[in-house]
């Protein structure tokens, strides 16, 4: 079967009209809206310094926020609450942890590395909670 030029023709017309070709009208540009980056409180680690190890020490973080741990020290460190449910992981000087969310109202974190380094988060309801255990 053959095709008629005059066919192909209107064929091709139609072809680019459809993909913008020079059909005359400019497109609108589609804007895309990001979501805002959730914010995080950061706490600097100083150095090995008991309680004036981290600032600000306490640290105010509400429960379901977002914190991070960021290492302006010259050595290595790794925090953890002293529940074990947050691990910032090994801290190279420089490093920040990953975004990590409080589960409870306040806690109590140290340096496995460095256990004399202590500090605390305060919650909503007033100062951290009472320190038990090794690190206090």
């Amino acid at each position: 079967m053959r095709s008629s030029p005059i066919a192909l023709s209107i064929l091709a017309g139609a072809v680019v009209c459809g993909c913008g070709g020079s059909g005359g009208s400019t497109p609108n540009p589609t804007t895309v809206t990001l979501a805002p980056a959730p914010t995080a409180t950061t706490i600097d680690i100083v150095g090995q310094r008991g309680k004036q190890s981290f600032s600000p020490n306490p640290a105010a973080v509400n429960q379901g926020t977002m914190f991070i741990w960021r290492n302006t020290d010259s050595r290595l460190h790794h925090i953890v609450l002293n529940d074990g449910s947050v691990d910032s992981g090994d801290l190279a000087p420089g490093a920040s942890s990953p975004a990590l969310r409080l589960g409870t109202d306040g806690a109590n974190y140290h340096c496995t590395i460095h256990p004399d380094m202590v500090g605390s988060i305060n919650g909503s309801g007033g100062g951290p909670p009472p320190c038990e255990g090794p690190y206090c």
